[in-house]
């Protein structure tokens, strides 16, 4: 889940203040956070993202990728003109880092103002040099880091300490407030329907899917319980193992509602959520997309007013006729975390003036007691 830092990363961007972000982490955070991908070099790729060879189209991922090195993936691009097999992103020791990061990274250091340096011991080469190239054309380096770093002599300032700490304090002298980060995840239940051989039945079959393929993990369910609005006239279910799959039997013209009861894992902020599907064999095959980023903003909103997770909505709704099957799209937030800047700002470390202009923590420059003269 993004950190605070990662949190008030988004609202400096937003507020023009923060024009560019070089990761060298692979958790996929920033992205997650709300930065948008071309304020964003992630250098040594991303294990939540596959990408196309091909066409170059990226795929963020709600699961991490199976594999890493730039290696085919079980997936293939979405796109019909296309449809190459896709890649993992994700950098193996002996792969350079791609042109495709570096180029944007390096333009950005050297246009830079200042370059921000935060939690990176600033070793691994050559991500480590590329603040330096801002200094150059009289930009400033900032590091904040625990421990030193071999560029603390390079920059203008240097802190060790905590970087939510420090960053929250900045949020405060700065008047800007750090939203909520809300997660949201998406699913498909997915309900295929055939007759029997004598056509006195309908079999059908309902799957709980991930949206992005069929035979990817849902990592955010545990179990699944299925009921039904009419509970003595169908027998209900728990789904323990994905994929999450019930066969059934009932009568052509019977139209019913399913009661999927989605208990989470640990991690999400609630235990579980009910999602009602109503189910009509006799029903028009009509299609509908929502607007998806609306519905996922109003989403947010609601989250943020209830401070509180497990709202969601339909968001697609498709249905193909051999053998028919109708694919509904959900989205649902699973967790949400808020942040208070003035609880991380009001402690009593100060960062006193140093040697050639930097600042030090509090700690380092009372750790040792000056020996007595007498």
């Amino acid at each position: 889940m993004p950190s605070m830092t990662h949190m008030a990363l988004v609202e400096l961007e937003k507020a023009g203040i923060l024009k560019f972000i070089i990761s060298q982490n692979v958790d996929g955070l920033h992205l997650r956070s709300g930065i948008p991908r071309e304020k964003l070099a992630e250098l040594h790729g991303n294990s939540f993202m596959e990408a196309c060879p091909s066409c170059g189209v990226e795929y963020l991922r709600d699961f991490e990728v199976e594999t890493i090195g730039l290696k085919e993936t079980s997936r293939r691009c979405s796109d019909v003109k296309c449809g190459a097999k896709l890649k993992d992103t994700v950098l193996d020791w002996e792969d350079a880092l791609p042109t495709k990061e570096m180029l944007p990274a390096e333009k950005h250091c050297r246009m830079a103002d200042v370059v921000l340096c935060l939690g990176t011991s600033l070793q691994i080469t050559p991500a480590c040099n590329l603040p330096l190239k801002c200094l150059r054309g009289g930009g400033k380096i900032i590091i904040v880091n625990l421990q030193k770093t071999p560029k603390d002599k390079k920059a203008s300032l240097v802190i060790h300490g905590f970087v939510d700490k420090v960053v929250a304090g900045v949020m405060n002298l700065l008047n800007l407030r750090i939203a909520p980060y809300v997660r949201i995840d998406l699913l498909q239940v997915i309900i295929t329907q055939s007759l029997s051989l004598d056509e006195r039945y309908v079999n059908w079959n309902l799957r709980v899917a991930s949206v992005h393929a069929l035979k990817a993990p849902l990592p955010f369910i545990k179990s699944i319980e299925v009921s039904f609005a009419d509970a003595q006239k169908y027998k209900a279910a728990v789904l323990h193992d994905q994929p999450f799959n019930l066969k059934r039997r009932t009568a052509p013209a019977e139209a019913f509602e399913i009661l999927l009861k989605l208990n989470f894992i640990d991690g999400c902020g609630c235990p579980s959520i009910q999602i009602n599907v109503p189910v009509n064999f006799k029903v028009s095959s009509d299609c509908f997309n929502l607007d998806k980023d609306l519905t996922i903003q109003n989403l947010k909103e609601k989250a943020i007013e209830d401070l509180c997770c497990g709202q969601n909505a339909l968001i697609e709704r498709k249905v193909i006729l051999e053998p028919k099957t109708e694919f509904a799209n959900h989205a649902i937030v699973t967790n949400i975390k808020a942040f208070n800047s003035d609880s991380w700002s009001n402690g009593d470390v100060k960062h006193p003036r140093g040697v050639n202009g930097t600042r030090i923590s509090r700690k380092r420059s009372f750790g040792r007691k000056r020996k007595s003269r007498f």
